[in-house]
Parts: C-alpha cells; sequence; structure tokens
C-alpha cells in the first residue's frame, strides 16, 4: 500500500538491479492474477450469486492457507493476541471483496479498479486518527485531487451514476481500514496468523450464507472458473509476497496501477466493454495523484 512507503536508495549494483526488475516484473504478473480474478466473477455473476462466487473465493483461499501455514505442525499460528482487532480486520475484508463481486455485476471491469484505486488516498486520511501519522498540505492537494478522479469516473452529474459505484467507494473504504489494521497487528500477532484469521472469517461466514443462494453448476466451465478463481487469487498472493523478497515496497507501490492495463485488456476481449472518456480521464487523475502521494510519501520519510 502506498502509505507504507519507505525511501529508495539508488541502486548502482547491476546484481540489485536485476533483483528489482525481477521483482517488478512479480508484481505486474500478480496484478494480471488478481484481474483474471475479477474477470472470472464478473463472468460468473451471470450464472450465480456473488455470495456463492465469495463463498469459492474464501474457501480456495483457506485451503491454501492450511497448506501452507500447517496449524497442525503449528499450533501457535492460531493464537492471537489482539482477537477483537482480528475479527474486525476480517469482517472488513469479507465486506470489501462481497462488495466488489456484487459491484461487478453491473459496471465495467475499468470502472470498479479505478475507483478502487481510491484506496491509498483513504489510507493516508485515516491513518492520522488511526496510527497518528498525520499527512501534510501537499498530500492533502494530492488527496482531495484524487477524489476528483474518482468522481469523474463515477460521473455523478450526469444523472446515470449507478448505485453499485457506491459499493466499490465503500470497498475500497473497508479495504482502506482493513490495511490500516493489518499495520497494527504486525506488532502483536505473526504473518502466519494474521493470514489464517484472514481468510477463516470469511470462509466461516460464506459458508453459513451460501445455503440461500445456491446454484448447483450444470457446467464444467463454471466448476473450472470457480476452481481458477481461486486458483488465480492464491498464485497473485503468492507472486506478490515473492516480489516484496527482490524489491522494497517503494519501488513496486507505482506498478500497482497497472493494474488497470489488465483491467482494459481483459474487459474488451471478454465483455467487449470500452473504457468510456470520463473513466480514463478519472483513473489519469487518481494515478497521477497517487504516484505524487507516493513520491511526497518518500519526502516525508527521508527527512528531506
Amino acid at each position: 500500500m502506498l502509505d507504507g512507503a519507505t525511501p529508495v536508495p539508488p541502486v548502482t549494483d547491476p546484481a540489485a538491479a536485476r533483483l528489482r526488475l525481477k521483482g517488478i516484473g512479480l508484481m505486474v504478473t500478480a496484478l494480471a492474477c488478481f484481474a483474471c480474478l475479477d474477470t472470472i466473477a464478473k463472468s460468473l455473476n451471470t450464472t450465480m450469486d456473488p455470495i456463492q462466487i465469495v463463498w469459492a473465493r474464501y474457501c480456495a483461499a483457506f485451503l491454501l492457507v492450511l497448506v501452507m501455514v500447517n496449524p497442525l505442525r503449528n499450533p501457535r499460528a492460531l493464537v492471537t493476541r489482539r482477537p477483537w482487532i482480528q475479527a474486525i480486520r476480517s469482517a472488513l475484508l469479507f465486506g470489501s471483496t462481497a462488495f466488489n463481486f456484487i459491484a461487478l455485476q453491473y459496471l465495467q471491469l475499468d470502472q470498479t479498479v479505478s475507483i478502487m484505486f481510491a484506496t491509498p488516498f483513504l489510507v493516508a486520511i485515516l491513518a492520522g486518527p488511526f496510527l497518528g501519522e498525520w499527512i501534510g498540505p501537499r498530500r492533502w492537494a494530492a488527496v482531495v485531487v484524487g477524489f476528483i478522479g474518482v468522481i469523474v469516473v463515477t460521473h455523478p452529474w450526469s444523472g446515470t451514476m449507478h448505485w453499485s459505484m457506491l459499493l466499490s467507494l465503500s470497498g475500497a473504504g473497508f479495504y482502506a481500514v482493513y490495511s490500516l489494521q493489518t499495520r497494527v497487528l504486525a506488532k502483536y500477532d505473526s504473518a502466519a496468523t494474521t493470514s489464517i484469521y484472514s481468510v477463516a472469517f470469511g470462509a466461516v461466514v460464506a459458508s453459513a450464507l451460501v445455503p440461500m443462494v445456491w446454484v448447483t453448476p450444470t457446467s464444467g466451465w463454471v466448476v473450472l472458473g470457480m476452481v481458477a478463481m481461486g486458483a488465480f487469487g492464491a498464485v497473485g498472493h503468492w507472486l506478490l509476497i515473492l516480489a516484496h523478497g527482490f524489491a522494497p515496497a517503494g519501488v513496486l507501490s507505482p506498478f500497482i496501477y497497472t493494474q488497470i492495463i489488465w483491467m482494459v485488456t481483459f474487459g474488451a476481449l471478454f465483455f467487449g466493454q470500452v473504457p468510456a472518456p470520463n473513466t480514463l480521464a478519472g483513473a489519469a487523475i487518481v494515478i497521477a495523484s497517487g504516484l505524487y502521494l507516493l513520491y511526497r510519501e518518500r519526502v516525508v520519510k527521508a527527512g528531506v
């Protein structure tokens, strides 16, 4: 997340430069996996309820985390020192995922990702009251301009703004608070513990809700899509972890915005959706503001 960017020193060692390029490549590939996940989720929305899609997503993730962490060998991974924060954080992630999948029923892929790009601005605002990390006037200006970009995407003055855009924006807000709570939990619980609780809550809640909306897949392609969605999510998060092992967050953060390239491409290929001019203009404003926010974050942390 952009709010966690650290100063990035220049690289003069060719070997270190190659590692950073490898990290960037892994980051871009991870974002392509996430775009594939959303594309499949949008496709599945035509055959089943979004809650069933969320269920498939969370159950696949939960099984993967169990395999990776193996709490039978590492029972301490199940112990959290902040259970209430874990519960609230997991609920926020579940809400963000559900809102995004519901919005995908009605919005184009490029619209949802452009609105979700508001997350760094929300993190910057909320980091003050949550973590005591208050932003200065320049970063406030970047936040205001960024939200102008979101308004350009949603186009509320046209009278045709779809209500599901509010779901996407709410999902971004949930994810922003989720990100801040992740930083708080890092002081108390291990990454393995937090990973388990992140998906366990969603898997349990979705499993409780899915019987009410369950539609038995009648096509092998639908089953394959449900499995592939979980696989893309799992591989994407794995690549994301690997990427941060090769390059610092400050180097990788700007490449978050490459996701819109994948979303626009997949939207055109699979749904015949061409981005509206206001979506492209708003996305450009949001991306430019986000990059400036990242730059100012580096400057402030470097003490310049």
